[in-house]
């Protein structure tokens, strides 16, 4: 696990942009209006920004005990934030199938910081949970879940696909609802990216259009 290892393979990726990632996800959670989250955004976003720090500043540990709790520690992360983005959608729904009155600009704004909290989370889960064998300090449990078209050239096992990598397959995902140049191989992948489209598709369709009928 990745975000669990922040300190161990620092000299093959840096890693503040996953960092700036995380705290960019829990700004726009901020922002958000606070009826669309449940319960008190600013204890939910609290909660992501300790766990954030505690991985930022443990360092990793060769005990398996200390492992397995910074692994949990960053799934935990990964996972409260995407509940809370998902659940802010849902209420946006909730709103408009009842007839709450919304206003254009806010369901806009809404939908644009649900989107964007989409992509960066999801690049997040495919960088965490996709494991080259270069990048791990152990043996790999699985073969990687992506297909890159860097993997297909001579130069393949000197390449090692970055977060930005990751949050470029998030961004096209989102914005194609499909896979564009690198392909899905797992299982798990291939729910996640179909996740992922699911949410965009919702978010675009029904909350965007939704508030630019109403502004129109």
């Amino acid at each position: 696990m990745k975000l669990a290892r922040l300190h161990s393979t620092a000299n093959i990726e840096p890693y503040w942009h996953v960092q700036l990632a995380v705290v960019a996800a829990i700004v726009l959670q901020l922002l958000l209006s606070s009826k669309l989250s449940v319960g008190p955004k600013f204890i939910v976003a609290g909660a992501e920004t300790l766990l954030l720090i505690a991985l930022t500043l443990f360092t990793a540990d060769k005990k398996l005990v200390i492992r397995r709790l910074r692994r949990s520690l960053a799934i935990l992360l990964i996972v409260i934030v995407s509940l809370a983005n998902i659940s802010s959608l849902v209420l946006i729904i909730n709103d408009l199938l009842n007839s709450r009155i919304i206003t254009g600009k806010e369901l806009l704004f809404s939908a644009l910081a649900i989107y964007l909290t989409n992509i960066i989370i999801f690049g997040l889960w495919y960088w965490e949970l996709d494991t080259p064998q270069t990048l791990d300090d152990e043996a790999p449990s699985s073969a990687s879940d992506f297909l890159f078209p860097q993997m297909s050239t001579p130069l393949a096992k000197q390449w090692v696909p970055s977060f930005l990598d990751y949050l470029y397959i998030s961004i096209t995902n989102a914005s194609a609802f499909s896979p564009t140049d690198t392909l899905p191989l797992t299982h798990r992948a291939k729910l996640l990216m179909s996740l992922q489209s699911i949410t965009s598709l919702v978010t675009v369709a029904l909350v965007a259009a939704r508030a630019v009928n109403i502004l129109s």
